[in-house]
């Protein structure tokens, strides 16, 4: 199905045409289009052409206004002021421009980016053997949000979890393990398949074991350091060991995604470990070209603008006095693996705004070494904390982190209480309650950190956020099972866009949002924004809600063809809200 050109931008390419036509001399020009509270759209660029071109902003406005052409586009056009325009479309084109959109079952009428690459997104960024906390809830909402989106605009994604698998403290695991043999091992009848809770807490009941262990006996200190130099080694048991930990800690994430909604698959994950045979040949050519020296026996790469506290500059750390590999020889790595055997033309990070000097200096010494260029770009979606109701980082009680699977399982058990208040009314099953309340729970969280701009923080709310009103996604879930119900209801009267109907004022506003759609997705996709379509999907349920309170939809008083009208407008609405909120991995229940 062919993509549909929105109604500001054919508006918008006619009025250039028009600009051009009037004024030649002018080239190409801005006609600055802009919605209006005075018309549909205002037009406000002839004041700076005409002087510009020393001439009557007013003429020149009357010259541009004779000059466009009679196409059914506009309805009315005045001038106003220094030679603004304030422009009001036709019923007729909106309505058609509507139907073309509904027509395409599975865009909407949103176009393919013709110049989409390929973009390597690193979200959601665990470490092995220990637990997901709230910190990581961020990285792995807006990742995923931005994975669904950017596959949508027709950009190729890979998607790459850098998991944190590698280091000092798995010699104290592995030792750990190999003298307490039975430490991973499940209950009777688990198996492999052990969920995920299960294998979290042996994972921490070791994790705990090995760090007193650790602390308290030297020797076994000494045994755990010599077990990290035999796991950089690559000796075979150790190895083994080491996977074991990986794949227990696999199992739980698994376990989380699978809360979350999200999809996660064994070729994603690549951490830390994934990038160890290319540190020598990257701290190699980093010396050779120049780009990082020696210092104090470190490998370090200065940097004119980071300067410590004390002014004296602060170095990006390659590779350390010991011999030892700093984060950055490894993140180094990933952006020459991903630029060179994946071919990205993009490198996404989701990370906390905490890291951004340490991607900084990632980014610019990849960009001294020649691996990001003008083809190549790179760009950290920082993201702020997450905070309690008093404002302050969210912990517990105690001040510990937060642990992610309670917080989820918090959420769907309120979300599931506030569908089963409305069930009856409804008429839902046990079943449907149980299922609409992980849908609700789980998109309020993802909603609320979704619909605030990634760099600040947020106030983790459970009440506010499975509240019905207000900017949430149950009030989002709520609209779009509305209209289902309406159109269940509506019998055999079908959704038919007529466009010789004139339109009511809630009608025309619905539908200039609804064709905004794409133009919203372009906008989110080019600038890794994904609380400006949050805030386009609440804007369009509450233009919803006002027109279904001024535009009765099922009224018999109706002639047939307003009625099938205002179906064709909530037909439309629930598959701009279905689809928009499914980019934003939020399910939206048929029945609530």
């Amino acid at each position: 199905m062919a993509s549909v050109h929105s109604l500001a931008s054919t508006l918008q390419q006619q009025l250039a045409d028009a600009l051009t036509a009037a004024l030649p001399d002018a080239g190409t020009a801005d006609p600055l289009l802009r919605r209006s509270d005075r018309a549909d759209f205002q037009a406000n660029g002839i004041l700076a052409l005409a002087k510009k071109l020393k001439g009557n902003p007013r003429e020149l406005a009357a010259q541009v206004t004779a000059a466009l052409p009679a196409s059914g586009l506009i309805k009315d056009i005045e001038v106003s002021g220094p030679g603004f325009l304030n422009i009001t479309l036709s019923d007729k084109a909106i309505i058609e421009t509507l139907a073309a959109r509904a027509a395409d079952a599975d865009r909407l009428g949103v176009p393919v980016n013709t110049a989409a690459g390929t973009t390597v997104i690193d979200y959601a960024q665990p470490n092995v053997a220990k637990e997901m906390h709230v910190g990581h809830l961020r990285s792995a909402v807006i990742g995923d949000a931005m994975v669904q989106i950017l596959e949508f605009t027709g950009e190729s994604v890979v998607r790459r979890h850098h998991i944190g698998d590698w280091g000092t403290q798995f010699g104290m695991l592995i030792q750990y393990l190999i003298e307490h043999p039975d430490e991973l091992s499940h209950k009777d009848g688990e198996g492999d398949q052990a969920d995920g809770e299960a294998a979290m807490s042996s994972l921490n009941r070791l994790y705990k074991a090995s760090r007193v262990l650790f602390d308290s006996d030297e020797e076994f200190k000494a045994r755990s350091r010599d077990r990290v130099v035999a796991l950089q080694a690559g000796e075979p048991e150790t190895l083994a060991m080491w996977q074991r930990f990986v794949d227990e800690s696999k199992i739980y994430f698994y376990s989380v995604f699978d809360k979350l909604d999200m999809k996660i698959s064994d070729p994603d994950i690549v951490g830390e470990s994934g990038y160890n045979d290319m540190l020598e040949e990257t701290c190699r050519i980093l010396e050779e070209t120049g780009v990082a020296v020696r210092s104090e026996g470190a490998l370090c790469v200065f940097f004119d603008d980071v300067k410590g506290p004390d002014g004296n500059p602060t170095p990006l750390i390659v590779k350390k006095t010991n011999g030892g590999y700093g984060y950055a020889a490894t993140d180094l790595s990933a952006i020459r693996d991903r630029v060179q055997n994946l071919k990205a033309d993009a490198l996404l990070y989701v990370v906390d705004v905490r890291q951004s000097l340490h991607f900084k200096m990632v980014f610019e010494t990849a960009r001294r070494a020649g691996w990001l260029n003008g083809d190549v770009k790179a760009h950290q979606l920082a993201f702020g904390t997450v905070l309690g109701k008093d404002g302050k980082p969210f912990k517990t009680r105690e001040g510990v982190t937060v642990r992610l699977e309670e917080l989820l399982d918090e959420a769907v058990e309120r979300a599931t209480a506030v569908v089963r208040e409305k069930a009856e009314k409804v008429g839902l099953s046990e079943q449907e309650i149980v299922e609409n309340g992980r849908y609700v729970g789980i998109g309020a969280v993802k909603y609320a950190d979704l619909s605030t701009s990634a760099v600040r923080d947020y106030k983790f709310d459970l009440d506010q956020m499975v509240s019905l009103h207000g900017d949430t996604s149950v009030y989002l879930q709520y609209a779009y099972a509305r209209i289902r119900s309406i159109l269940r209801k509506a019998g055999d009267a079908k959704p038919v866009a007529h466009p010789e109907l004139e339109l009511a004022p809630a009608e025309r506003a619905l539908g200039l949002h609804l064709d905004q759609f794409g133009e919203v997705l372009s906008e989110v996709a080019a600038g890794y924004e994904p609380h400006k379509l949050a805030a386009y999907l609440y804007q369009l349920a509450s233009l919803y809600t006002t027109f279904y309170d001024q535009c009765h939809v099922l009224s018999d008083e109706n002639p047939a063809a307003v009625v099938e009208n205002r179906l064709f407008l909530c037909d439309l609405t629930a598959r701009t809200l279905h689809r928009g909120m499914a980019l934003l991995g939020i399910r939206t229940p048929e029945r609530l």
